[in-house]
């Protein structure tokens, strides 16, 4: 399959899963896919992120080489965000280099604070966010504001992500 021409010649559901199927957890499929989403013009960067993220979703351990390119996309303004939402949905599947935590909770934080970001990514950051607490409990109080300060003006996906971590842990 020639990566780009069936990321232009349809943007669907139905190609996103040809293309998931034909990279699979192949490493250089993958990488040809990767190419397409750091260095393909506007539109090609757009429909190239949807198979990507799910290609991570399964097969996590192929985002490894990445972090380092990716993640500076989502301080940039002149991205489409196709791009910032697919980036961060693939983050809440993988377990994220210890370098980049901080940098990915500011950014995260960043997001879900400001009204003007886009309610997919809100909830993959609240995802992200519960996940990395996991590991720095300190954080929760600091989302448990931000979500009860953001409640009132958000959508029916911020409230279902954040009903979720605001629910206490079911004691066993």
């Amino acid at each position: 399959m020639d990566l780009l021409k069936a990321i232009e010649k349809e943007h669907s559901k139905a190609q996103c899963e040809r293309i998931v199927r034909y990279v699979g957890g192949d490493k250089t499929r993958f990488a040809q896919l990767m190419d397409l989403f750091l260095k393909g013009g506007y539109r090609v960067t757009q429909r190239a992120g949807w198979p990507l993220s799910i290609c991570v979703e399964k097969h996590p351990e192929l985002i490894t080489p990445y972090y380092k390119q990716l993640l500076p996309l989502l301080k940039r303004n002149d991205v489409h965000v196709a791009v910032v939402r697919n980036i961060v949905r693939l983050l809440q599947f993988v377990s994220i280099p210890e370098n980049y935590h901080g940098e990915v909770m500011n950014t995260c934080f960043e997001f879900v604070a400001d009204p003007e970001t886009a309610p997919a990514v809100k909830a993959s950051c609240l995802t992200i966010l519960e996940n990395l607490s996991a590991l720095y409990p300190d954080i929760r109080p600091e989302l448990k504001l931000i979500i009860e300060e953001r409640w009132p003006y958000e959508t029916a996906a911020f409230h279902s992500r954040a009903r979720k971590i605001l629910r206490p842990p079911n004691p066993l």
